[in-house]
């Protein structure tokens, strides 16, 4: 009832759930890329140490910083493209 009086609807339980799921599938999807490419440019193939050496933890820490660098850029670019299309399309 609370809608009718200018609140806003209550999202069900069932909703959050889902919702909640479909963002921790994106946030691993994401830490899963990020692994994957941040390794195979910056850890050597022949494993010499146990522990990573100076230079490979300088590389993945930059491929990192650039990795969440272009998904803000991208997301933002997204974002305005959604704002464009919602006000275009009144």
């Amino acid at each position: 009832m609370s809608f009718l009086f200018g609140g806003r609807p209550q999202i069900s339980s069932e909703q959050k759930i889902a919702q909640a799921e479909a963002e921790i599938d994106m946030v691993s999807d994401m830490f899963s890329r990020l692994v994957q490419s941040c390794s195979k440019k910056c850890i050597d193939k022949d494993y010499r140490e146990a522990d990573l050496n100076k230079g490979e933890s300088v590389c993945l820490d930059r491929c990192v910083s650039k990795f969440f660098e272009v998904n803000v850029k991208v997301s933002e670019k997204m974002q305005g493209e959604a704002q464009q299309n919602k006000g275009g399309g009144g």
